[in-house]
């Protein structure tokens, strides 16, 4: 019996060391579909999965692509695990809005009025706390909770402004349409009620509409944010996923210690 029990406690570590290890190994990022639509879905802890922005290099000057990017990190001794195009910017790259890196304010909040996607309110923040907790709200909720300086107390690590929301509190943004004629390829970010970050590229044209319903109720999002429309790139190695083209802005990458 003794030698019955011990067999049975050595089975259940082995599966308990085999189930933690397939958790370890299990892709950040997916290929989902739904309602005809192609999307990539990664999904990272703030802590564990190094999220971080990007926008300058060691020389002051935008990183532009992804490559630049993993090379800077390679150089360290890291490793770009995912990277995503993270909000709008200016013809010379800088950030249209808010944008926080390392606790540094590079771009300051922008609640002006104007065109485009940007300013089809309410727009909204992502970000990571300095105690490593990430999420999305919308920009006079983020003032709230967080009132400018931003950086003065080192309460935000890292920032990104961009718009429209997706999602607010559990409903979609009040001037999405179901049937709306802009069907276009988008890219986004929304976190879970856990601290779960989810990225989402759609590989197929969509609807405003129909992109904020998958974060809301697929993903289980109450709170998502639109980064960027038809420029929306990814680096997903583990897709093969090295997205060409041109230069970019603020970029979004999960960032791991060299093997």
């Amino acid at each position: 019996m003794i030698w019955k029990t011990m067999a049975i406690g050595c089975a259940l570590m082995q599966a308990a060391a085999g189930a933690a290890f397939a958790q370890e190994r299990a892709p950040h990022c997916v290929e989902r579909a739904r309602k005809d639509i192609d999307y990539i879905v990664c999904r990272f802890g703030p802590q564990a999965g190094g999220v971080r922005l990007f926008l300058n290099d060691a020389e002051s000057e935008p990183y532009g692509h992804f490559n630049f990017v993993r090379d800077a990190l390679a150089a360290k001794g890291e490793r770009l695990v995912f990277a995503m195009n993270a909000g709008m910017y200016h013809a010379d790259r800088r950030p249209v809005g808010l944008y926080v890196e390392e606790g540094e304010e590079a771009a300051p909040l922008n609640d002006n009025d104007g065109p485009g996607n940007f300013h089809l309110k309410p727009n909204g923040v992502f970000f990571i706390t300095e105690a490593g907790a990430a999420g999305v709200l919308e920009t006079e909720a983020f003032v709230k909770r967080f009132p400018p300086p931003f950086t003065e107390e080192r309460n935000i690590a890292y920032a990104t402004q961009s718009g429209p929301m997706l999602v607010i509190d559990g409903k979609l943004h009040p001037r999405f349409l179901p049937d709306s004629d802009s069907l276009k390829r988008r890219n986004g970010v929304g976190v879970t009620e856990k601290g779960e970050v989810i990225f989402v590229l759609s590989d197929s044209p969509v609807r405003f509409h129909h992109f904020a319903l998958f974060f809301r109720d697929a993903l289980k999002t109450p709170n998502a944010l639109y980064l960027d429309g038809t420029i929306s790139r990814l680096y997903a190695p583990e897709l093969d996923r090295n997205d060409p083209g041109a230069a970019m802005g603020p970029i979004v990458g999960a960032v791991a210690k060299e093997d």
